[in-house]
């Protein structure tokens, strides 16, 4: 399955939208936008992940490494999640404890 990203503006935050599958042969496709996004001095993302239906540890490792980049930059990055089974891959990996994770979107949006 192809992986899809696109970003709009949503007032002071850029919302990643995906779509598709995260693993490591799409990976490069979400690594380059949200590099491209951080470059570009966009340092309130949220990603948008209720269209994944699966993510690995490659997809993982371009979020944490986003993360750390954005937060060196006095940024933030949540993510939107609502499938079970990714979800239960930040579990897993205690990233439950290092991201902030919303429901939905709306609910980012707010925070």
């Amino acid at each position: 399955m192809e992986l899809s990203v696109t970003s709009r503006e949503r007032g002071d935050c850029t919302v990643i939208a995906v779509t598709g599958e995260v693993d490591v042969y799409t990976a490069t496709a979400l690594r380059e936008r949200l590099a491209d996004l951080i470059d570009a001095e966009h340092t309130d993302l949220i990603v948008d992940l209720t269209g994944v239906g699966f993510l690995d540890s490659t997809g993982l490792g371009v979020l944490v490494g986003a993360l750390k980049k954005i937060r060196g930059l006095g940024g933030r990055l949540q993510l939107v999640i609502d499938q079970e089974k990714v979800m239960k891959l930040f579990r897993i990996t205690a990233l439950t404890q290092v991201f902030t994770i919303h429901d939905n979107l709306a609910e980012a949006l707010r925070n």
